[in-house]
C-alpha cells in the first residue's frame, strides 16, 4: 500500500522556483512509495491550519518553500497530539534551516532524494509567547527587520543580494534598546543592540555559528545577545567577533538556555523565523525540546 504524503506548496517563495525539478521529485517519492498530496498556500498563514486540520492523516508532511513556510508547517504540526514525521525541500531566499541540516537548495528533486535517503531526527521547536512557535529563530534588534521588509520584487530579482543592500540602507538606523533578560541561571540587564534564541548555525545567511555549538534536539536552545557597542571601534571588534567565530567580543554574550522572558522598557519589534512577529514589552520564549522528528 502507498504511503501517505502531504506535500505543501508556496508558490511564491523564494523567485517563484518550486517548479525546479518538481515534476521529477514526485516521480521519485511514487517510485519510493508515497501517494504524494499536493496543497498550494495561497496566504500567509495557509500552511497552519491547514496542517492542523488534515496533517495527521498522513505519514509525512513536508513542504516546498522559505524558512517562513517551513514555520508555518511546523506550527501546524505543534497543534495536533498526532505529529506526522516533517520533510523540508527549501526554495527560500536564505534558507538558514537548509544550511543547518545541510539539504540542498532551490532544487526540488536533490532535496527529495536526500530526504528518502535521510533518517528522522529528533527537533526542538521553539515557543514563542503563549501560543506560537518557531522553528529555527525570534530575534528582536539590528537588521532583524529585513527580511520581511524587503520588497518581494526585490527578493525575485536580487534574491540574497536583497538583504545585503537592505541591510547596508539600515545601518545608521541602529539604536539600542533598554532590555532585562532572565535566562536559565543569570540576568542581563542594560542597552542592547540585538538579541535572539534560536536552533541554527545560520542566521540570515550571514552569521554562522560553530556547528559544535548547536544540538538540534537537545532541549537548548541559544541566546544571543549584543550589548550597545558605542563607538565605531567597539562596533568593529564586535563584527570581527561574530565573523571570525571566536565570540570572545565584551559586547557579544552566547549561551545555552531553555527559557528567557525579555522585558523592555516600550514595544519592541521582533522577527520570528524571518517573518514579522509584532511588538512585545514583556515575552518569554522557551525551548520544547524534540516534539518533532525531521527527516533529513
Amino acid at each position: 500500500m502507498l504511503k501517505p504524503f502531504l506535500l505543501i506548496v508556496n508558490p511564491n517563495a523564494g523567485r517563484g522556483e518550486y517548479k525546479n525539478g518538481f515534476s521529477d521529485a514526485l516521480l521519485a517519492l511514487s517510485r519510493a512509495g508515497y501517494a504524494p498530496t499536493l496543497y498550494f498556500t495561497r496566504a500567509p498563514g495557509d500552511a497552519i491550519n491547514f496542517v492542523e486540520e488534515c496533517g495527521s492523516d498522513f505519514e509525512i508532511v513536508a513542504c516546498i518553500g522559505g524558512d517562513g513556510t517551513l514555520s508555518e508547517v511546523l506550527s501546524g504540526l505543534m497543534k495536533l497530539e498526532k505529529r506526522p514525521k516533517l520533510g523540508y525541500i527549501p526554495m527560500g531566499t536564505t534558507n538558514d534551516v537548509a544550511t543547518t541540516l545541510d539539504i540542498p537548495k532551490n532544487n526540488a528533486l536533490a532535496a527529495v532524494l536526500k530526504m528518502l535517503k535521510g533518517e528522522a531526527h529528533p527537533y526542538d521547536v521553539g515557543g514563542f509567547g503563549d501560543d506560537e512557535f518557531f522553528s529555527y529563530i525570534a530575534a528582536f534588534g539590528a537588521f532583524t527587520e529585513i527580511s520581511y521588509t524587503t520588497p518581494q520584487d526585490q527578493k525575485k530579482v536580487l534574491g540574497h543580494l536583497a538583504y545585503v543592500l537592505q541591510g547596508a540602507l539600515a545601518l545608521p538606523k541602529i539604536t539600542s534598546v533598554n532590555g532585562r533578560v532572565e535566562y536559565d541561571g543569570g540576568v542581563f540587564e542594560g542597552p542592547l543592540i540585538y538579541g535572539s534564541m534560536s536552533n541554527s548555525t545560520s542566521v540570515a545567511g550571514i552569521i554562522k555559528l560553530k556547528e559544535d555549538m548547536v544540538r538540534l534536539g537537545d532541549g537548548f536552545s541559544e541566546l544571543v545577545l549584543v550589548r550597545d557597542p558605542k563607538t565605531p571601534e567597539a562596533f568593529a571588534s564586535l563584527v570581527s567577533s561574530v565573523l571570525s567565530q571566536s565570540y570572545e567580543d565584551d559586547n557579544l554574550l552566547i549561551i545555552q538556555t531553555k527559557k528567557a522572558r525579555f522585558t523592555f522598557e516600550k514595544p519592541v519589534a521582533w522577527t520570528r523565523d524571518g517573518e514579522s512577529g509584532g511588538e512585545h514589552e514583556d515575552i518569554t520564549l522557551c525551548n520544547y525540546r524534540a516534539p518533532i522528528e525531521f527527516i533529513f
